[in-house]
Parts: structure tokens; sequence; C-alpha cells
């Protein structure tokens, strides 16, 4: 089972999130908290993956994701947003979110994005993405050298690091291009290292400055 813990101020959209999660075999909600309570709802329910609303009255949500961060043993946090170029999406992701949700998304792909978090994915929409940094101008620019990395690797290490931008895991990547997990596992060591990134959401944010998903074929994925 993959255990939830959703973090939002509005409790409808806490109910929400728990009843169409809930509804998956393999997935359960094991809390719904407030932003005050989240680091100890955590620490007691030591979930997979957190869902954290960025933006909460009681507390920011960027300072729960740090806290989180700071944990032992932190679990993989999403950020929920109702906004797709939400002014600190950018920051939550340099800080260790794994990616972000919109609170619109619709309910039948919950259950996977929440699959595809668990198993070490990302969880980015290319068209929200996009948003993001088109509304932030001054980020966009300072990341254009560090896109132009992108140039470094080699033609398999570009097919990983779209596949990693399309939210699959070590193993999805594996199974999709027909590498053993390992082999996948040494290409994305390689291109973190070559792209001089501490992490696969950082990544596949260069791989969407540098425009590699637009030269994809279309997967009809929204992570």
């Amino acid at each position: 089972m993959i255990r939830v813990v959703v973090v939002d101020d509005e409790a409808l959209v806490r109910s929400g999130f728990k009843l169409i999660l809930g509804a998956a075999d393999d997935i359960e909600v094991v809390a719904t908290t407030q932003g005050a309570e989240a680091i100890d709802t955590v620490r007691r329910e030591r979930p997979d993956v957190v869902l954290l609303d960025i933006r909460m009255p009681d507390v920011d949500g960027l300072t729960v994701l740090r806290q989180l961060r700071n944990l032992p043993e932190p679990p993989v946090v999403a950020m929920l947003t109702t906004f797709d170029a939400d002014e600190y999406i950018l920051t939550a992701l340099r800080t260790g979110a794994a990616g972000f949700l919109l609170k619109d998304t619709e309910p039948e792909q919950l259950g996977q994005l929440v699959r595809t978090l668990a198993a070490g994915g990302v969880v980015l929409s290319p068209k929200a993405s996009r948003a993001v940094w088109k509304n932030h101008p001054g980020a966009a620019t300072a990341d254009d050298a560090e896109a132009g990395r992108v140039a470094l690797l080699t033609e398999r290490e570009r097919e990983v690091l779209v596949l990693i931008a399309e939210g699959l895991s070590n193993a999805d990547i594996g199974a999709r291009i027909h590498l053993s997990a390992g082999t996948v596992k040494d290409h994305v060591s390689a291109i973190l290292t070559k792209l001089r990134v501490g992490s696969r959401v950082r990544a596949a944010l260069l791989a969407q400055r540098a425009g590699l998903l637009d030269e994809a074929p279309c997967s009809g994925s929204e992570r």
C-alpha cells in the first residue's frame, strides 16, 4: 500500500482527495491535516507521499516543505496548487518537491500520479511547467545557461531525460526502452552529473527549458 497524507487548509479539498485516492486498491490516505499539524502528522504516520498545499493561511507551504525535507526519512512531497503559474512553484521544486498537482486534476489521474511519485518519478505537467517559466522570466533567464548543458548528453541520455521529465520511474524507463533498471540508474546518475543538478525534478525542468519535450513524440501524459 502507498501511504498518503494530504495537507490542505480547506476541508473540502482534504475530503475530496481522500475519497478519490481511497477508491484505489493500492493507496491509503492515512491522514489529512492542515499546515500547522503537518509535521507532527507526518512523523506519526510515516507516509510514502505527502500532497502539500502550497498556499495556506496558517503556515506557508514552503516552510512545511523545508521542515519535511529535514526529517531523517523524508517522504516524497508534491505541491498542490490552484494556479498553473503559482509564483512559489519554482521555489518549491528547487527546495526538493517532487512535482506539483493542480487541484482540478482529473480524478481518474490522481491515483496514477501518486503511484508515479511513490515509484520515484516526478509529476510535472508540461503545459503547466511552461506557464511557470513564462510567468517568471527572471528565473527562466537564469536557467538558460543551465539548460544549455543538455548538449553535453549523449543521445541515449537525452532519451532517458525526456522519460524522466514525463514522470517515469527507473523501472518504467527500462521497460519503455528495453534497458535494465541498473543501466537506467547509471544513465540517470550521468545525466544529473552532466547537468550539475541534484534531483530528477531539476533535470526535468532543464529538459523542458531546452525544448526536449517539444521535440519528443507526444505521449499523451500530463505528468
